[in-house]
């Protein structure tokens, strides 16, 4: 092999690795969403969908968990537009149906506003106020959650500072 040729392989091994690790898109609020079907190191931006296809946990869920999770966080924002179905589904390497479900589920939740050929966009949630069954299962899905981050290791003290820390986050303009 002569030193061209394995320049050149490098090359092409250098774009293939970056066309899997993630495809940007960008969204009509100017914010880039970064698809990853790798959960090998973070991106730097901060809207970010990452598809773990070691989990448990079904794609759709993982997307809708996670984008319920980047709009109220404030990453995305009421009026911003979500990639067409098909886009997503092909930057994913996942079935249409599967984002198809995740989106008809946020919208559901009262997320988004699904308008058949204008695509999907995220709406006000201002107006919704949680009752005291929403308290309720809250503190059960924490209490769960809590026990098996200890069950693998996480001492009380660094689950408090996590919880700490977020809830501080929460409360910045």
């Amino acid at each position: 092999m002569n030193q061209n040729s394995g320049l050149a392989s490098a090359v092409v091994a250098s774009r293939t690795r970056l066309r899997i690790e993630a495809r940007v898109k960008t969204l009509c609020a100017g914010l880039a969403l970064v698809y990853s079907r790798s959960v090998h190191r973070p991106m730097p931006n901060p809207a970010q969908l990452r598809l773990d296809t070691a989990s448990t946990e079904p794609a759709g869920r993982q997307i809708v968990d996670q984008l319920r999770t980047l709009f109220m966080e404030g990453v995305l924002k009421p009026g911003d537009s979500l990639p067409p179905i098909r886009r997503l589904a092909l930057d994913l390497g996942i079935h249409f149906n599967t984002v198809a479900e995740a989106y008809r589920a946020l919208a559901q939740e009262g997320f988004l506003e699904i308008v058949h050929g204008h695509g999907a966009r995220l709406v006000d949630r201002r107006s919704v106020s949680a009752g005291p069954e929403v308290r309720d299962d809250f503190r059960r899905r924490l209490r769960e959650l809590v026990a098996a981050v200890r069950a693998r290791g996480l001492t009380a003290r660094s689950v408090a500072g996590e919880l700490r820390g977020l809830a501080e986050s929460m409360e910045k303009p």
